[in-house]
């Protein structure tokens, strides 16, 4: 394997998932809470390997080919995120709804795979670093060093999203106060809102 193609996937996915982005805010969220965590990285990971996989293997020709179909990923991001942020605003209004025993009763496994397939997969954000900013970077490689370049930034995104959730989880004894939750959920509501509007704008439905 080459070695320097590798660190080149890491150091590119790198500078692309550190941002503060929805799909961080969840893993963040759910680090905290400490829910069904460990499915929520998995699933993550495991979107971020297909995405970087298909991109640099070909779809992120297809996607730059096609601007209306980013257009409708970023109308159901915008409509994903607005819906999750909604979310956490209610969240956010209820303190019964904030003790942190109570958490772990209201998440199940289903609900936080949806999520973080929806975060992956209908954040038009994601998938353009993933599939169309990491696929066309690495579908430059000669395709003998193409995989040590997928399984680069895979890595870096394993290594990203286990650091986070697992980090975030040592801030619990703090949020076990509603007054914590109340303050984490309404800047991820705020957080949600932005990026919704980004999305319209990318869209092109909102133009200020």
């Amino acid at each position: 394997m080459n070695s320097s193609v590798f660190l080149q996937g890491m150091a590119l996915c790198a500078s692309l998932i550190m941002a503060i982005g929805a799909q961080n805010a969840f893993i963040l969220r759910q680090g905290i809470a400490r829910q069904n965590l460990l499915i929520a990285v998995a699933t993550c990971i495991g979107c971020d390997f297909l995405l970087m996989s298909a991109g640099v293997f070909g779809m992120g020709k297809i996607l730059q080919s096609l601007p209306q179909l980013q257009q409708w990923m970023a109308l159901a991001g915008a409509a994903f995120v607005f819906w999750f942020g909604w979310q956490s605003l209610q969240k956010a209004l209820r303190p019964a709804s904030l003790q942190l025993n109570d958490l772990t009763k209201r998440s199940t496994a289903r609900s936080v795979v949806l999520a973080a397939l929806g975060f992956s997969l209908l954040n038009p954000h994601a998938i353009l670093d993933t599939v169309v900013l990491v696929g066309s970077i690495g579908a430059q490689q000669a395709p003998s060093n193409q995989p040590a370049f997928v399984l680069g930034a895979v890595s870096f995104s394993t290594l990203w999203f286990v650091s986070l959730g697992f980090g975030a989880s040592k801030l619990a004894p703090l949020f076990a106060k509603p007054v914590a939750w109340r303050i984490l959920d309404t800047l991820i509501a705020i957080m949600m809102v932005a990026i919704g509007v980004s999305l319209l704008r990318t869209s092109g439905l909102i133009i200020f």
